[in-house]
């Protein structure tokens, strides 16, 4: 067991360019499953480019012949919900969209139709007690700094704020139990009339400290451990001052760097996708083994092949916090959960729009509709297990 340690994990706001090419590619998934009918053949594969006031969208995707979808349109609104809703940003919603979205190729589809993944890989799913969410503290708070952010920008509390953002939050464990908030970062553009002290005195008050009092532990907000804008000034942000690209921050959406992460990134990507369905998955497995009491930390590796059902390994690690050997946790895994990618599809209700939640502040540890691999109905089946 690690004795005193520091543990650092970042979060980026929904205004972040990667995290604006995750929205509107996810918007996209969302709308194959909006369109009537029989949705179970609908599948997409999105990735969209940003930069200064071009949005570059390409793919593929299935959907039922007669049906279309205006994907340009969706980008642009989706961009401007974001808050890109300004020419004086360098990218908004009348930005130039390049469309090269295409269909699906059969070679693919055929597999998936039977029931198969829709490609090779490994996922992994994790989680841990030291929380309420069972997720690690470093990347829960990093969300919910940046979410802070853009809540308050949105709604008018904090208004000199603009679009994009980071936040990263160190935290001092001893025997991996959280003792403390050692440092917290923060970067965020703002209006050219608002000073940075006055950025960072606000985002302090009305953000930060409302969330150290929340979890109880201590934070000393100085010059060395609270640092705003590092170079001194931030006032254009997004795609403008950094590309962005679809499923570039892919330790921002699981874990923060506490556990690993797949071959794959998750956004742009219909759950016939085992990068995306068999991570939530994952996560789903990970939580309710916690929750049940079988281990403090637990992490699962699943690993699939394109067109093959059932996953060809499962592993299970819980860092010695286990409370029974993990040859018998992967049998119980496999007596509880079903996990082909038609099963988790049907056990998470997958086929239905709400992926675009997903884009930003992570796919884990948010007890919100939609998010049904967060549930922990299998707790009791775990238990009678044991």
């Amino acid at each position: 067991m690690k004795d005193r340690f520091l543990f650092t994990s970042e979060s980026v706001s929904a205004g972040h360019p990667d995290k604006v090419c995750d929205a509107v590619s996810d918007t996209m998934v969302d709308a194959i499953f909006n369109l009537d009918g029989d949705n179970r053949g609908n599948r997409a594969a999105i990735e969209t480019m940003v930069t200064k006031n071009l949005t570059v969208l390409a793919g593929e995707v299935s959907i039922p012949e007669g049906q279309s979808i205006d994907y340009v349109e969706l980008a642009r609104q989706t961009i401007a919900d974001i808050g890109y809703n300004s020419p004086e940003l360098q990218f908004d919603q009348n930005c130039e969209i390049i469309n090269r979205i295409h269909k699906q190729s059969p070679e693919i589809a055929v597999g998936v139709d039977q029931g198969g993944a829709g490609d090779q890989g490994m996922m992994f799913g994790y989680a841990t007690n030291e929380t309420p969410e069972l997720m690690p503290l470093p990347i829960t708070m990093s969300h919910r700094i940046v979410r802070g952010m853009d809540e308050s920008r949105l709604n008018g509390k904090i208004p000199f704020l603009r679009p994009d953002g980071k936040s990263q939050v160190t935290i001092a464990y001893e025997g991996w139990k959280p003792v403390a908030i050692e440092k917290v970062v923060v970067a965020v553009p703002h209006h050219p009339d608002t000073s940075n002290d006055t950025v960072g005195q606000t985002v302090l008050e009305k953000i930060v400290m409302p969330l150290v009092k929340e979890y109880g532990l201590t934070f000393s907000a100085n010059d060395k451990n609270y640092i705003v804008n590092g170079t001194g000034i931030w006032t254009i942000g997004g795609p403008v001052s950094d590309a962005g690209l679809t499923g570039r921050k892919i330790i921002v959406d699981t874990y923060g760097g506490m556990g690993r992460h797949g071959g794959g990134a998750f956004s742009g990507k219909d759950p016939s996708k085992v990068d995306r369905s068999a991570a939530y998955a994952g996560r789903y497995v990970a939580k309710n083994l916690v929750a049940a009491g079988v281990a403090d930390r637990l992490e699962i590796q699943l690993a699939y092949v394109i067109g093959h059902a059932d996953p060809v390994s499962i592993m299970v690690d819980t860092f010695g916090t286990g409370k029974l050997p993990e040859s018998r946790i992967v049998e119980i895994v496999r007596q509880v959960f079903d996990l082909t990618p038609q099963g988790i599809i049907n056990s998470l209700d997958l086929r239905k729009p709400r992926f675009r939640k997903t884009a930003a502040y992570g796919h884990f540890g948010r007890n919100e509709d939609g998010f049904t691999w967060e549930k922990t109905d299998k707790v009791d089946s775990i238990r009678s297990l044991l």
